[in-house]
């Protein structure tokens, strides 16, 4: 008795959390507020992540920073520009003159896409950033990113390519060689 109860409980959770039928999709408004938001999230990160970098290093120990640190921050800089830039400009919106809402913009918080590697990209920027402060050999870690797109890159373009069939038709098996292989299994029983 106190088994049903407890798994009719989990069941009454599980679809509470999950809605019933068909995932409800969002309008242009909602992808151009939430583009909005997104876009607010990283440009904050990006910012204390460059305020902290620069107050430690740059502020507190000027006179030990070196011009790999200056080079850091310059790296950090590039890397943050360039994928903040294509995220806006993913997720330029399209207004008509009278002001009304035409295209939202890509959806910015889609799986899988282009977006979803451009902010992981500035978060493991800002963290290496800001650990970085403790040592520059932290740095060191910024190669996952060059390692992980060489990955997708041959999860996704190169591995299917190398191991994609010719074209040429697999040789069947001749049928007398068949039997004869089983009655030769055959006579070693």
């Amino acid at each position: 008795m106190g088994i049903k109860w407890v798994s009719s409980g989990v069941k009454e959770k599980r679809n509470a959390i999950m809605p019933k039928g068909k995932v409800g999709t969002r309008g242009k408004k909602q992808i151009f507020e939430e583009n909005r938001e997104t876009l607010k999230f990283y440009l904050r990160i990006i910012l204390g992540a460059n305020a902290i970098y620069c107050l430690v290093t740059l502020v507190f120990f000027y006179s030990s920073a070196s011009f790999w640190a200056w080079m850091a921050l310059g790296f950090s800089l590039a890397v943050y520009g360039a994928s903040y830039h294509s995220m806006s400009s993913m997720a330029r919106a399209a207004f008509s003159e009278d002001g009304a809402l035409m295209d939202g913009g890509m959806d910015l918080n889609m799986e899988q896409g282009m977006a979803e590697h451009l902010k992981d990209v500035i978060l493991l920027t800002a963290i290496v950033q800001v650990l970085s402060c403790f040592s520059l050999y932290v740095w060191s870690f910024w190669l996952l990113a060059p390692g992980r797109a060489l990955y997708l890159l041959w999860v996704n373009v190169l591995g299917p390519w190398f191991t994609a069939d010719s074209g040429a038709p697999a040789p069947e098996h001749n049928e007398k060689r068949q039997r004869r292989q089983e009655r030769r299994q055959m006579k070693r029983l």
